[in-house]
């Protein structure tokens, strides 16, 4: 005979990595139907894993969570520096972040507030804080967010589509300063190794040069299709560059170390690079401009909205089913689920053969390559 399923009358819901547009919008659908439809107590993780790692937590009613559907960030707060498995817990002699794994303590907090399975909100390494807690027995439920589009097995996560009509609306402005100044302009977008994010506002925007990590760019490439437009009387250049992006045999531009963190590289700078080298061998007036966080924050686009409420909504059905330790997915228009093994440590990034990539070779965009 099956096991008897445990009742389960309390779930904690939390919201990890950095935040993104949608985010109180899966935090509204899935405490009002907890509470509404299955009688369930919520509680409110602060700051993602840290709040449970601090034992910092509250308890959300439906009036806690009315009108923040249309709110960008997270009511929550959010931490991407608190993988329980991996977390800095001080310094050394020389300065150096000593980690530990600090996961009893978490187990102890989430037991001691009698918290029975966790909802928990976030990209690749909030899922993989999930699947170390689910290794210990603590049932988990993840919903895909974040605005480079990259995690695996989802079709869409929502904040993307938000994070693209911010970067487009950006490169749009960008365009019309570029075309009266007669400037080389380079934008730098977010995205990490992943090009999603500058592929499609690239395409959005008609940028003439869109640079990808997934397809290393040739200098020479780039600066020819900069000096060709200027010999034919289009004096200026958009470039749209992925903060990932690294030409043929070189490496990606690092902007900084964050030591404390479980993933510290922190990628920004080639917008920078390309400008000087454009500037030094086509002898065209060029700047660079560095989108950075203005990307990821402001009021979710309707889809965003829409996605996210349906990735929560699933989320509250698996949780009555208690079918745990799955993340929530859209596939083929679909919205199913995967296990989150299957998620956690893998990155979702642009084949070279996807059909957007033909569609930019149509209309004659430069790749770089």
């Amino acid at each position: 005979m099956p096991a008897e399923r445990k009742s389960v009358q309390r779930i904690g819901v939390l919201t990890g990595g950095g935040d993104c547009p949608g985010l109180n919008a899966v935090i509204r659908v899935v405490a009002k139907a907890a509470i509404l439809h299955l009688n369930l107590e919520v509680i409110g993780i602060e700051d993602g894993f840290l709040g449970l790692i601090r034992n910092r937590m509250r308890p959300l009613s439906t009036g806690d969570v009315s009108n923040i559907l249309t709110a960008g960030g997270t009511i929550l707060g959010t931490s991407n520096k608190s993988n329980p498995s991996h977390f800095a817990v001080g310094k050394d002699a020389e300065g150096r972040p000593v980690f530990e794994d600090v996961t009893p303590r978490v187990i102890e907090h989430i037991r001691d507030r009698h918290i029975d399975a966790l909802v928990c909100i976030g990209g690749d390494g909030t899922m993989c804080g999930a699947a170390g807690l689910m290794q210990h027995g603590i049932p988990c439920i993840g919903v895909p967010k974040t605005i480079d589009n990259d995690l695996m097995h989802t079709d869409i996560t929502f904040g993307f589509s938000t994070a693209v009509q911010t970067a487009t609306e950006c490169l749009d402005r960008i365009h019309s300063t570029a075309s009266s100044h007669h400037r080389v302009m380079v934008v730098e977008l977010m995205g990490r190794n992943a090009g999603w994010l500058a592929l499609h506002a690239g395409l959005a925007s008609g940028a003439d040069v869109i640079l990808i990590p997934e397809i290393p760019y040739n200098i020479e490439v780039v600066c020819e299709t900069c000096a060709e437009r200027s010999r034919h009387g289009k004096r200026f250049t958009l470039i749209a560059v992925s903060e990932g992006a690294r030409p043929k045999g070189g490496e990606q531009v690092v902007n900084k170390i964050v030591h404390d963190s479980p993933d510290p590289v922190r990628l920004g700078g080639v917008s920078t690079v390309l400008a000087e080298q454009i500037a030094a061998r086509t002898h065209l007036e060029t700047r660079a401009t560095i989108l950075g966080h203005v990307q990821r924050g402001g009021t979710p686009v309707a889809f965003d909205r829409v996605l996210a409420t349906a990735f929560g909504h699933k989320a509250i059905q698996l949780v009555a089913t208690q079918e745990w330790n799955q993340m929530v997915v859209r596939q083929e228009g679909r919205i199913g689920m995967v296990p989150i093994e299957s998620v956690a440590g893998a990155q979702r990034i642009v084949e070279v053969d996807d059909p957007l990539i033909a569609m930019a070779h149509a209309v004659g965009t430069c790749m770089g390559d």
